[in-house]
């Protein structure tokens, strides 16, 4: 009988700690989603929805998370929330851990990050099958953003499908509710994250449909690109990227 081979990529994460007896009405106050539904992705959010950082909240016990989050975010993620503490009775702290991803797997943390289904793994003896242009292939084929590259403080989180993924509309406020609601239910986005086919695009690169420039590529690996594209430009639309022919493969 042939082996099969786990599916296994690498990780790289920051961990916040948040324990305590306010911990989940806490963090029920300051996140995008609704904790009661850990594990879940979530925002840590600016009162005017600019994204601080993307989040997976992991509930240890009834009073112990786990937040999961960007490289470099964590000191960020901590320092936002001790400012907004003030009485709660919390105790918010890093930790150290190793996360990574097993493809066409189940368990605690369902993770899709790569544009499958599979299951983020965390101090676990797996090591890693793909390597990180694999796993970036993945990811942009995919149509999954990545932090510093489709993911900033500059993007609205519905521009790259958050609000689909990591927004409660049922749970209490939070920062940045408000305009997060009123974009989904009065308003709409000028455009949304997009895969492109184009040969060897490079970030940056300008997007053109006919005569106008519709947007940018953020990623790019081998003959497929991510880019944000005014909504208006359809799905197999023939454009031009960085002066490469090419076409739009998702809207």
């Amino acid at each position: 009988m042939a082996t099969v081979t786990r599916r296994v990529a690498a990780r790289p994460r920051d961990y916040v700690r948040v324990a305590g007896p306010d911990a989940a009405d806490f963090l029920q106050r300051m996140l995008s989603n609704d904790v009661e539904q850990a594990p879940c992705r979530a925002m840590l959010l600016t009162p005017k929805a600019r994204l601080i950082a993307p989040l997976v909240i992991v509930r240890r016990s009834n009073d112990d998370f786990l937040l999961l989050t960007e490289p470099g975010l964590g000191d960020t993620v901590s320092s936002a929330l001790v400012r907004a503490k003030f009485a709660a009775k919390v105790e918010i702290a890093p930790e150290e851990h190793v996360s990574v991803i097993a493809l066409g797997e189940e368990g605690e943390i369902p993770n899709d990050e790569l544009g499958e289904a599979g299951v983020e793994l965390l101090d676990s003896d797996a090591e890693p099958t793909l390597s990180e242009s694999e796993s970036e292939r993945l990811r942009i084929e995919g149509a999954r953003p990545a932090w510093g590259k489709e993911l900033d403080d500059s993007i609205l989180p519905a521009e790259a499908g958050l609000d689909e993924t990591h927004v409660s509309f049922t749970k209490g406020c939070y920062p940045g509710q408000e305009p997060i609601a009123r974009l989904r239910y009065r308003g709409k986005v000028n455009r949304s994250l997009r895969v492109l086919e184009v040969q060897n695009a490079e970030p940056g690169d300008e997007i053109r449909h006919g005569d106008k420039v519709v947007g940018r590529v953020t990623s790019a690996a081998g003959d497929r690109a991510l880019g944000y594209v005014r909504v208006e430009v359809p799905a197999d639309a023939r454009v031009s990227v960085g002066g490469k022919t090419g076409r739009t493969l998702s809207s």
